[in-house]
C-alpha cells in the first residue's frame, strides 16, 4: 500500500479567504494582545475585511493560574484594544463562572438522595 493510498487521520483545509497574520503586544506584567489583520493567499493586507484584536491575562486561582482569552469587540486600534481589554477579560471571567456555576448545578441535579 502506497502512501497516497493510506487513509489520513486528519483532513486539514485552509480557508485562503480567511487567512490573518497575528502580531502580539505585551507589557510583560499582566496581559497580551494580540492583533489579528486580514490578509490575503499572497500575505498582502486584505482591506475589505478589518483587523480583529483578542486579549489574554491569567488570573491566580488557589489551583494555580487560569488563562483567560477574549476578543476585545470593537476595538479598530491597538491603542482602542488596550483601552477596552481590562472590561472584555472581566467580561470573559464572569461567562466562565457562569458556565462553571451551570455545570455545578446540573451535576448536583444528578445526585441521588437516600430516602426519596
Amino acid at each position: 500500500m502506497s502512501e497516497a493510498d493510506e487513509p489520513r487521520i486528519t483532513n486539514i483545509k485552509i480557508n485562503p479567504d480567511n487567512l490573518y497574520k497575528e502580531e502580539s503586544f505585551t507589557d510583560l506584567t499582566f496581559a497580551t494582545i494580540r492583533r489579528l489583520t486580514p490578509v490575503k493567499i499572497d500575505g498582502s493586507t486584505d482591506e475589505s475585511r478589518e483587523a480583529l484584536f483578542t486579549g489574554m491575562a491569567q488570573l491566580m486561582s488557589p489551583n494555580g493560574p487560569i488563562p483567560v482569552q477574549c476578543l476585545i469587540e470593537g476595538a479598530k486600534t491597538l491603542s482602542d484594544a488596550a483601552a477596552k481589554l481590562p472590561d472584555a477579560i472581566e467580561k470573559a471571567v464572569q461567562g466562565m463562572i457562569a458556565e462553571a456555576q451551570e455545570m455545578e448545578r446540573q451535576e448536583a441535579s444528578k445526585l441521588i438522595v437516600p430516602g426519596q
